[in-house]
């Protein structure tokens, strides 16, 4: 399987295949051998499930034997993953449980990106998302967590205070976030899964 580098102010590659079982364990290697080439530090176990449910939903949603591509790019502390294809209908994300007939692939998307989406394109769609390959990310995210709970207690008139301050800060703000949830219509319990499955994928690839 043939990557096409371009090189600049970001690296990408391009590997172009055919939707069929045995090229998601091609895709699947070729993503691991340009990671490693490109020196990536981030969880390549995470990036390569992905690659694997991207290419299996062109399998299931498109057709074996269609035409797709892969494009891998990186941009500074980002992975950017995008397969193309030549349909233009797109995927959902179904409420409640999932199987692998609801979208299993959507449903990793959400847990384990930091963001995707859905572009439509001249020839189809292409199904992208982006995972943060930088080191330390854990320890920013507890740094960005502090940031936002002293800014809230100061927001509700309190003294910023830590340990046991900073707990209560986040029950509370947990739970404007939950109102705010349902607020928008969308459901609460769906959120903090959703939260809890990013927790635990990012735990696991440390």
């Amino acid at each position: 399987m043939n990557c096409y580098d371009v090189t600049g102010p970001r690296l990408r590659c391009v590997l172009p295949f055919r939707a069929a079982p045995t090229e998601v364990g091609l895709l699947r290697r070729a993503t691991a051998k340009q990671l490693s080439r490109w020196g990536v530090p981030g969880p390549t176990d995470e990036v390569e499930l992905l690659v694997t449910e991207l290419a299996t939903n062109v399998v299931k949603h498109v057709g074996e034997g269609a035409a797709a591509t892969l494009i891998l790019e990186r941009r500074g502390a980002l992975l950017r993953l995008e397969v193309h294809d030549k349909s233009q209908e797109t995927p959902q994300v179904r409420a409640g449980g999932c199987d692998q007939e609801c979208g299993r692939g959507l449903h990793l998307l959400a847990a384990l990106a930091v963001d995707w989406g859905t572009v439509l394109t001249a020839e189809g769609k292409a199904v992208w998302c982006e995972v943060s390959i930088s080191e330390g990310q854990a320890c920013r995210r507890v740094e960005r967590a502090v940031e936002t709970l002293e800014a809230y207690q100061a927001a509700n008139g309190g003294v910023v205070a830590h340990k046991a301050g900073l707990v209560e800060s986040a029950v509370e703000l947990i739970a404007d976030l939950l109102y705010w949830t349902t607020a928008r219509g969308h459901d609460p319990d769906d959120i903090l899964d959703r939260a809890q499955m990013h927790y635990e994928a990012e735990m696991d690839a440390a």
